[in-house]
């Protein structure tokens, strides 16, 4: 499991975590400032190359990618801001947002996701 720490980019936390999962097709888990990325299969590992590449093209497309460094320690990736400055965008606040532990699911009703994880158990 990978974690992306994301504190000087919240606002695109969310966009960010959709690209990534699904370029190195992985289980995105969405926490406060930071989501982690699971293999499907327990025996697999997510390649750490993968995934900073998948941030960078995300980064880039976005047109910031001269403006934050993506570094990797293990089995935590960390999104830097290298000139201090932050991302700004209007963004669905983190607070309203869960999400499945089992697949990455993410909706911003606890009703639907509750709902959603009963089929996990069927």
């Amino acid at each position: 499991m990978l974690t992306i720490d994301c504190k000087d980019v919240t606002s695109i936390q969310n966009e960010l975590l959709v690209y990534v999962a699904d370029q190195v097709a992985a289980i995105p888990t969405l926490k406060h400032h930071q989501f982690t990325l699971s293999a499907f299969e327990d025996d697999q590992k997510v390649d750490n190359t993968t995934v900073i590449s998948a941030i960078k093209e995300f980064l880039d497309s976005i047109g910031e990618i001269h403006n934050f460094a993506v570094i990797s320690n293990n089995d935590m990736i960390t999104i830097k801001s290298i000139s201090g400055k932050i991302i700004e965008r209007e963004s669905t606040p983190q607070d309203e947002m869960f999400s499945c532990t089992h697949c990455g699911f993410v909706t911003r009703y606890q009703v639907e996701l509750n709902t959603h994880m009963r089929i996990h158990y069927l």
